[in-house]
């Protein structure tokens, strides 16, 4: 959610910060601002309602000199988008500015201590309580900045990742994390800040990643700080960042979310170099060379996780319990941590999550560590939270995804899942050698297959136009496919703005069949499976009833070609790969009817790409 950029240095501020709120812009936001602190000492902010051209044009008369300097687009949770709830918050005096990522929960019995206290407040927002409150600790106890910030932060409830100025000291930032991310890059005489390493690579590829409960001094010709809250000195693991520029820019694509559907077979060649050998039949996981033991001990397996990722853990599951025969709970990560579940030192979590810090993942993970159990960590973001707070686990190495609805994560995700479960499956003798090296040797070949279903690309763009005019959309899937329904109909309600509802085929009797009619696309995942026959009789059920059917089939299939209205053809491939193929026609079918219909494809309307608060 919200985007922090920040920069102390020797150049001017302004470029750089606008720049990294650019990059940042995939997170989702309502509005955009800037700190600076000019040479007269003078702190000014800018900020305006609207995307960060509309703070650009707000900009454009106004003084944004400056060395040192603070940038946040924000997406609203106390009090609606506007200018005056727009980051950065000034503090009463104007001395201190502040932008913040999280949730400050006990803001409101701070906020009325203050109020009676004879502080007076702007916005209805709970960030600028706390930039307040640092203000009165500051001058009510002649505290330096740092101090009064530490205090502060032992006060407020919540989670959070801020940045501080003091026009009074303008060779400083401030800087400290809890449950939101936070990433300082180490220039040559400067400092960068990000919610996380886009804004800063093109600068740096040296890093450090803050810790929860720790306080950053970023202060100019001065070594990086870092201290706990309880002002305890902590050490500094500076990492290199291996992130190709162009990997967060649209490469000629009118979107990033197209040019991530059409970097899948890329992507996951590169999920699976080192891991999958020459022949292709044989997976090894670091983590099973390093873990063996707690894996192979697991009596359980759950899998926590939240929205396109918990399709995937879905799909995990039918792989995991077919191949390893291990039984698997997949858990909303959001209901997980609330719901006082079972969990023993016999089960192995694993927590997925594209960004790495999903915050209802991330407690999820804290409540199953507190049980014992293992847990293993499936993410893309390198050094993010999830991967430093779990005992091992597999990156997905798809690069950068900075359109809001995932796609080339999803497939990612599914890849290390079909992986693990083949390791696992492997280590326990739970599969036969030749069906292991038949899914590898498929696995394998994953890649060149998508380049092959990326060729519909044209075919249904064209579709994508007549079906525009719908209100609803029903996906129905069977098996494999189940979740690859339900992932469908979420991207297109995520970018087009259209409801679709993602259903067992079998189910369809049981009540959505009400909904059926001459206005009711139904697209259905229809390949050549064991439950093919099945899924014929839905569709026949479903055209009784006028609905328009769009059919996923094994290419060749003329039964269904004569009943669906449209057919999408897919190659044939293994069941439990199939996941990987028959999502690719989803994706683009929900991103072309979102262009038909004019939307914002890479920032849709409320959505953010990490939701980092609850």
């Amino acid at each position: 959610m919200c985007g922090i950029v920040g920069y102390l240095g020797k150049r001017d501020a302004y470029p750089i910060l606008i720049k990294g709120l650019k990059r940042l812009e995939y997170r989702g936001y309502d509005s955009a601002g800037v700190a600076l602190i000019n040479a007269d000492g003078q702190l000014n902010v800018c900020k305006s309602k609207g995307k960060v051209a509309d703070l650009e044009t707000f900009c454009l008369e106004k003084d944004i000199s400056g060395t040192v300097g603070i940038a946040h687009t924000r997406w609203a949770t106390h009090g609606e988008p506007s200018t005056l709830n727009a980051h950065p918050h000034y503090s009463q005096s104007r001395n201190l500015a502040i932008i913040h990522n999280g949730i400050i929960e006990n803001y409101a019995d701070i906020k009325n201590n203050l109020i009676a206290k004879g502080v007076s407040f702007q916005s209805e927002t709970d960030t600028e309580v706390l930039v307040q409150l640092i203000e009165y600790i500051q001058e009510k106890k002649s505290l330096d900045l740092l101090t009064a910030v530490q205090i502060a932060l032992h006060q407020v409830i919540g989670a959070y990742a801020i940045a501080v100025i003091d026009k009074r000291d303008p060779g400083q930032i401030i800087a400290a994390r809890k449950q939101s991310p936070l990433v300082i890059g180490i220039g040559d005489g400067e400092y960068f800040l990000g919610s996380d390493a886009t804004p800063i690579i093109e600068y740096t590829d040296q890093v450090v990643y803050l810790e929860d409960g720790n306080v950053a001094v970023i202060r100019l010709g001065e070594p990086l700080k870092v201290v706990s809250i309880h002002n305890e000195l902590q050490s500094l693991e500076v990492k290199t960042v291996d992130v190709d520029l162009g990997q967060i820019e649209k490469g000629g694509y009118p979107h990033f979310m197209l040019k991530e559907i059409f970097e899948q077979p890329e992507c996951l060649t590169n999920c699976m170099r080192g891991r999958i050998n020459v022949d292709a039949d044989q997976v090894t996981l670091s983590a099973f060379i390093d873990h063996r033991r707690q894996l192979l001990s697991a009596k359980r397996v759950i899998i926590v996780a939240c929205g396109t990722s918990w399709h995937a853990g879905l799909i995990g599951k039918q792989l995991i319990e077919t191949f390893c025969r291990v039984p698997v709970e997949v858990e909303y990560a959001s209901e997980f941590r609330y719901r006082n579940p079972v969990v023993t030192a016999e089960d192995v979590v694993i927590a997925i999550s594209q960004s790495g810090e999903t915050a209802d993942t991330l407690a999820a993970i804290q409540l199953a560590k507190e049980c014992g159990a293992f847990i293993y960590g499936v993410c893309n973001a390198i050094g993010s939270s999830i991967p430093r707070n779990t005992d091992t686990g597999t990156y997905i190495h798809v690069g950068p995804e900075i359109g809001v609805a995932s796609t080339k994560a999803f497939t990612g995700q599914v890849t290390v899942l079909t992986m693990f479960a083949l390791a696992l499956a492997e280590a326990k003798g739970t599969i036969a050698r030749d069906e292991y090296v038949k899914v590898v040797g498929g696995l394998s070949q994953i890649p060149s297959l998508m380049r092959e279903v990326l060729k519909v690309n044209d075919q249904v763009a064209d579709l994508a136009r007549t079906f525009t005019y719908a209100r609803n959309f029903l996906y129905l899937g069977r098996g494999f496919s189940y979740p690859v329904a339900l992932e469908g109909a979420l991207k297109l309600k995520e970018i087009s703005y259209i409801h679709a509802e993602g259903y067992p085929a079998a189910e369809m009797k049981h009540g959505p069949i009400a909904l059926i009619d001459s206005d009711m696309p139904v697209v259905v995942v229809a390949t050549r499976t064991a439950l093919y026959e099945k899924v014929i009789s839905n569709i026949q059920e479903i055209k009784a009833r006028r609905g328009r059917v769009i059919a996923l089939v094994t290419q060749g299939d003329e039964t269904i070609a004569r009943v669906a209205d449209e057919v999408i053809e897919l190659p044939d491939v293994q069941e439990c790969l199939e996941p990987l193929i028959a999502t690719i026609p989803l994706q683009l079918l929900a991103y072309y009817i979102a262009v038909c219909k004019g939307k914002n494809v890479d920032q849709p309307r409320n959505l953010a790409k990490s939701v980092t608060v609850e």
